[in-house]
């Protein structure tokens, strides 16, 4: 649920704050009072498109921030923000948006910069807004199939993952015989290169680990005077009539005569004869070494070669002799395929024919599971039109049987199609262009996928606009219903509406030193009569008005109760 929201400098509100409950929580007010602006501020923070217009006049930025608390730990928001290496503490989830004078956003999650787009499909998963014509996806075609496999949820959650595991390896099939199945020019061409290539790595040799050792004995061979100087030094520190040896071995006989009469000094002796034979020891690999010692030009000159060659393909192969390596087995795979071309042509159309059989087969499964689910959704959706009085209207979950071939999802196109006059043909949902009906389609399909969505907040921004009477009661109830399995949040002229809500906050309109602000004041009995009475009667409130408005509030507790 979204726990608290803050808006600074946002269109007319200069600061505000609103902690929010679960259940349904409903915004009321004046026209004009600032509803709408609490709505895009949301709209804004879950990735919407926003523009300097949204800054408040003679600041220099707007700023967005939502605390979302996550109960359950399932939440698709985990799943996302796991992808993109964000972490949620404690199920809390920020949602930072800053928007300047000169348009630009600075978007954050928990803390983290994040582009527009992440923040969107984050926030997609936190809030699903609703205005009167923008019903996302349940107005979106495409989105149908998907909405479809929620409402269907394990079962056809199965059978689609079986079907893309074998739909994964049939497209990796189709695309490699496609490759093969190019021109014989272009075939050529390729081959041509990619054998240069395979040669000319063959022919380098080269050895794993082969240009670390080239570059320590070119380092040694570079700093040659250097090396053997300090080498030199260090043996005539060492080794010679009172150089440091002999002062060792010297402090040892002491030592050794000073531990006869005193064994507590046997260890201080063990430490100095250690060190001493150490010392001995290190004073012949040095000398040792510098026996050996030889400037060879010619030795470097080889080197650098050498190491001008790897650095060269590594250039065009790859960054270290591993890569290369690993490009030279793949090429020559390649080249086997291109020169084996029609055995293996032959060999994939065997096993792209196989699967095929066998993701027919899941298809097939698929898609019944859908139409059956489709049957169910069906009927789900006409009991809840019939609550709202739309008990005509015909839902129908379509199959286009023209649509084929296999694509990541199935082969079913799906589209949701209704009639809402008896003697109308269906048609796309998308199309049907009654206000008050499209409301009440909406609130159907939402009642049952608010369910399977798992979205943390609907929003419902007047949603009940051309409705009244009876009908804006089971508006009301239905919204209520919605709010039983997501936190909802509804700007509503409908007094209906109002008198449901679990939390009522009256948004205000005020002005001061010749600014304009919106304030939010969460509403207690005696006032949320008062404001209903204002929404049913208008100016004027009366007892009878204010009687009115006691009444619905009653009938709402008692809907609220069964």
């Amino acid at each position: 649920m979204l726990q608290e929201l803050s808006i600074k400098n946002f269109a007319i509100i200069d600061e505000l704050t609103v902690s929010l409950e679960k259940g349904l929580t409903v915004l009321t007010g004046e026209t004009g009072a600032g509803k709408s602006i609490i709505i895009d501020a949301l709209y804004l923070l879950a990735g919407g498109r926003g523009s300097s217009e949204f800054v408040r006049h003679g600041e220099k930025k707007a700023e967005l921030e939502g605390l979302f608390i996550l109960e359950d730990q399932k939440h698709p928001c985990y799943v996302k923000t796991a992808e993109l290496g964000i972490e949620i503490e404690e199920g809390m989830v920020v949602l930072q948006r800053d928007i300047s004078s000169n348009g630009k956003s600075v978007c954050r999650v928990n803390g983290k910069l994040v582009t527009i787009g992440i923040l969107r499909e984050i926030g997609s998963s936190l809030v699903d807004i609703h205005g009167q014509h923008e019903h996302q996806e349940l107005m979106d075609e495409s989105s149908h199939i998907r909405l479809l496999d929620q409402f269907g949820e394990k079962e056809i959650a199965r059978a689609l993952k079986n079907y893309k595991e074998v739909f994964s390896r049939y497209d990796q099939t189709k695309k490699r015989i496609t490759q093969l199945s190019e021109n014989e020019q272009q075939m050529a061409h390729r081959l041509d290169l990619i054998q240069f290539q395979f040669n000319e790595i063959q022919k380098a040799n080269l050895k794993i680990g082969e240009d670390l050792e080239l570059s320590e004995e070119k380092k040694k061979l570079g700093n040659f005077e250097r090396l053997a100087e300090s080498m030199q030094s260090a043996y005539s520190a060492l080794q010679g009539e009172q150089k440091s040896l002999d002062w060792v071995s010297l402090v040892m006989g002491h030592l050794e005569t000073a531990a006869e009469l005193d064994s507590e000094l046997n260890g201080a002796l063990e430490a100095v004869s250690n060190s001493f034979y150490a010392l001995e020891d290190a004073t012949m690999t040095i000398r040792n070494h510098l026996d050996m010692l030889e400037f060879n030009p010619e030795r470097l000159n080889e080197i650098e070669a050498r190491l001008n060659e790897i650095n060269g393909l590594k250039r065009k192969y790859g960054s270290s002799i591993e890569e290369i390596a690993e490009y030279s087995a793949k090429i020559e795979e390649e080249i086997d395929a291109i020169t084996n071309r029609d055995n293996h042509l032959h060999n994939l159309q065997k096993e792209l024919s196989s699967l095929e059989k066998d993701l027919s087969i899941e298809a097939d499964e698929l898609s019944a599971l859908r139409k059956k689910w489709a049957k169910k959704l069906t009927d789900s959706i006409h009991k809840e039109l019939k609550h709202l009085y739309m008990e005509k209207t015909v839902f129908q979950v379509q199959f286009d049987e023209a649509a084929n071939g296999f694509k990541k999802d199935g082969m079913d196109a799906v589209e949701f199609f209704i009639s809402t006059n008896p003697g109308e043909p269906l048609k796309p949902i998308a199309k049907v262009a009654s206000g008050g009906e499209l409301s009440r389609m909406m609130l159907a399909l939402k009642t049952i996928f608010s369910q399977h969505q798992g979205v943390t907040s609907i929003i419902f921004d007047e949603v009940d606009t051309g409705v009244s009477g009876r009908v804006a009661q089971a508006i009301a109830e239905k919204i209520h219903q919605v709010a039983s399995h997501s936190q909802v949040l509804c700007i509503s002229h409908l007094p209906q509406v109002a008198a449901m809500a679990d939390t009522h906050l009256l948004i205000q309109k005020n002005i001061a030193s010749g600014r304009t602000t919106t304030s939010v004041t969460p509403l207690d009995n005696d006032t949320k009569i008062k404001e209903i009475g204002r929404m049913i009667s208008g100016v004027e409130i009366t007892d009878l008005t204010k009687k009115h408005a006691q009444e619905l509030l009653e009938l709402a507790h008692s809907m609220k109760q069964t």
